[in-house]
């Protein structure tokens, strides 16, 4: 398979499969009760003036697509992470980013006096971060397989010394050779 060597496209590909384990993730939270209503729904509240607007279906495609363009962004930006910190430790890095992108686009939506679907109780807003961290391991996996190795060499910001240790892509390459 050939792989992407474009950050961009390797991040909009990797938010795509982000979306789509977010969408799973809060859809299915919504069916079991956990949450008082979708991500999509909460997304739509910004933008509308009301609730009953917010869960028409106009305003769930507004959801919907405020909601890819923001794991757009979480894709590129967790391929920018990669490339610059590794694609080692994949699971830590992608709860990390997703848990904390999740967190700030959730208070960011809840927080516009606008918003007329905020959810206000713990429950939703814990299903939004664990959808988020769905969404962070899911683009951090598919950026890691799909990425071609070239975007993952990066020159060592400190060339005075010489690494007392090889990296983990050094090992694959050395351990490959063998």
């Amino acid at each position: 398979m050939k792989k992407i060597t474009d950050r961009i496209y390797l991040g909009l590909i990797s938010g795509a499969v982000g979306l789509v384990a977010l969408t799973l993730t809060d859809v299915l939270s919504s069916k079991m009760k956990i949450s008082q209503r979708a991500y999509r729904t909460t997304a739509a509240g910004v933008w509308v003036s009301s609730r009953k607007e917010a869960e028409k279906w106009t305003g769930q495609l507004l959801g919907m697509i405020m909601k890819t363009g923001l794991c757009m962004v979480g894709g590129v930006s967790t391929v920018l992470m990669l490339t610059k910190y590794g694609r080692d430790k994949l699971i830590p890095k992608g709860l990390f980013f997703g848990m904390s992108f999740g967190a700030m686009i959730t208070a960011m939506l809840s927080g516009f006096s606008s918003n007329k679907v905020k959810p206000t109780d713990a429950a939703s807003n814990l299903s939004y971060i664990v959808s988020h961290a769905a969404l962070g391991l899911a683009s951090a996996f598919t950026a890691a397989k799909l990425g071609d190795d070239s975007l993952f060499d990066t020159p060592p910001r400190n060339d005075y010394s010489k690494p007392t240790e090889q990296t983990s892509e050094e090992m694959k390459l050395s351990n490959a050779a063998r």
